[in-house]
């Protein structure tokens, strides 16, 4: 406190965190006798107590050496029961204050990656790029939707690319998988209310990946609430191998997960391949004996493409062009 201010002011504010005991008749100073250090010099307001009522008149007023300037040790003490008194400076208040703002940030970065993705799967654009790094001129798609939508934003730019930490970005690939996988679990619960208790056919077909790893997509045929006949990707499903008990399986877990009963199938189509279309052991004989009406009918595309095979045999020239596309491919 200035000299220059009033001393009543001073001794009025040094006195309202006094406190009296009445078993000793002796007055305390509380700020100080909670924040002061043990090695004070001040122990008459914290230890010893004071009840020389004297000398609180006139020039030598004890109250007011107590109260000093504005770097006592009292001054220090009223600071902090100042603060200790203020709910917002405690620092419950800051952490939840900080907790509000990070909570902020991670919902806005999570939006960021999840209007991506859904960007990307509605087109069906590839999300990986080959040079993902900081100075990479194309990233990817995923990262340059990103960083498009930060040249949109200032509050993208500064929380999703400017100041998150190195672990909660979500952007990793991971991230992006885990959200493509709640993207379309929530499209497979959309198809699954198209269907409702509709009969249903399954379009079937497997391929091996650029990774040699088998996959087995499934496809829902079936007459809406409209009586428009619609054809829905359901589903890809990795599989150890395409042997037809393990196809079979995996099409029922698929199936069942779903809710739809392999009693309601009433069509399959498949390729010609003895795994599929053989009449004892094959796919379609497996789902036979679940459902005798859930008819075996080659594709139609798979047709086209044996009818390919056998017309490029007797014709040189057509073998000639698939035999150059396929190895430019």
């Amino acid at each position: 406190m200035s000299p220059k201010r009033s001393d009543q002011n001073s001794l009025t504010h040094g006195l309202k965190e006094q406190m009296l005991s009445l078993q000793v008749q002796m007055v305390y100073c509380f700020p100080c006798f909670l924040f002061d250090t043990e090695d004070s010099q001040h122990t008459a307001f914290t230890v010893d107590g004071f009840k020389a009522w004297k000398r609180v008149c006139g020039s030598d007023n004890v109250l007011m050496k107590h109260v000093g300037g504005l770097n006592s040790p009292h001054h220090a003490a009223m600071q902090k029961w100042d603060l200790l008194r203020n709910p917002t400076k405690q620092i419950e208040t800051i952490f939840q204050s900080k907790s509000s703002k990070d909570i902020e940030d991670n919902r806005l970065r999570l939006k960021a990656s999840i209007e991506s993705v859904r960007l990307l799967a509605n087109q069906g654009a590839a999300f990986r790029g080959h040079d993902e790094t900081e100075n990479s001129l194309n990233a990817g798609y995923f990262r340059e939707v990103i960083k498009s939508f930060s040249r949109m934003s200032i509050e993208v730019e500064r929380v999703v690319l400017g100041n998150a930490p190195g672990n909660a970005k979500y952007i990793s690939p991971s991230i992006q998988k885990q959200l493509l996988n709640i993207l379309g679990n929530k499209v497979r619960n959309k198809i699954r209310e198209e269907v409702g208790d509709s009969k249903y056919c399954i379009l079937v077909d497997e391929a091996v990946d650029i990774s040699s790893k088998e996959q087995m997509a499934i496809i829902l045929r079936f007459v809406d609430c409209q009586g428009i006949i619609r054809e829905r990707f359901f589903k890809i499903v990795s599989v150890p191998n395409t042997t037809s008990q393990t196809l079979k399986d995996e099409i029922s877990k698929v199936l069942t997960m779903y809710n739809l009963q392999v009693r309601n199938m009433r069509g399959q189509g498949y390729d010609g391949a003895s795994n599929m279309r053989g009449i004892y052991n094959g796919l379609q004989a497996l789902f036979l004996e679940e459902c005798p009406y859930a008819y075996y009918v080659h594709c139609f595309a798979h047709r086209l493409q044996l009818s390919l095979n056998a017309t490029a045999k007797g014709v040189p020239e057509i073998w000639q062009l698939f035999s150059s596309l396929s190895l430019i491919l």
